[in-house]
């Protein structure tokens, strides 16, 4: 589990591409410091594992699957990127929750500066503009922000100059992707709203069908 509360910016070192998986060395030193292969760790919003370590740098791999789903299949060698590791049972909790699992990928419409702060307008699918409330949580690039406003199918978020010079978002401008996680309270909300019981009873039988078949359960 992550907060949204980016420790800091990682360095794409080197991007290796083979034919069923992508490994990404990253460049970093403050996450270093306790960071053990195996351990999980959010790159742009994205739940990865560690697969190497180095002096200072780090490896992940990426399947097809996870290239296609948010912008990690985009950045190139030389890109920043947002960390953060796993929450620990004992860390104050700063941010809101977040498993990692990036649903769909917005894009910048506009980034208008203003002084010291600017204000991001961020274009969603439609579809997702249902988990999103005014003064709501939202990740954006793995980044725990508040929704300020929601037009139609945009949302603005105010940056104040902390997460402008410690983030991606202080690098991106307007065309750039962003890897969207939704606030997991409002997605369980409307799982239990939408919930059917007779698609769940057919689930059922179906799982029981599978097992008599596999195992001669009834």
């Amino acid at each position: 589990m992550f907060t949204g509360l980016v420790e800091e910016l990682g360095q794409i070192h080197e991007i290796d591409s083979r034919s069923s998986r992508t490994q990404f060395t990253i460049s970093a030193k403050f996450v270093m410091k306790d960071l053990s292969i195996g351990d999980s760790i959010s790159v742009n919003g994205v739940c990865l594992t560690v697969t190497q370590k180095k002096e200072n740098q780090f490896c992940f791999d990426l399947v097809p699957e996870t290239l296609a789903q948010s912008n990690l299949g985009e950045l190139i060698e030389g890109d920043y990127v947002n960390l953060e590791r796993a929450m620990k049972a004992s860390d104050r909790f700063g941010g809101h929750i977040l498993q990692g699992h990036v649903e769909t990928v917005g894009v910048i419409i506009e980034k208008q500066k203003q002084e010291d702060n600017a204000v991001l307008s961020v274009g969603l699918d439609p579809e997702w503009m249902r988990f999103c409330i005014p003064k709501g949580s939202i990740a954006l690039d793995g980044i725990s922000l508040t929704i300020a406003k929601i037009e139609a199918n945009i949302i603005e978020i105010a940056l104040i100059p902390y997460t402008l010079k410690n983030t991606t978002l202080g690098i991106k401008s307007t065309s750039d992707t962003l890897n969207i996680e939704m606030d997991i309270i409002g997605k369980y909300v409307d799982h239990m709203l939408s919930f059917n019981e007779e698609d769940s009873e057919r689930d059922v039988g179906i799982l029981k069908a599978i097992r008599h078949l596999q195992y001669g359960e009834s």
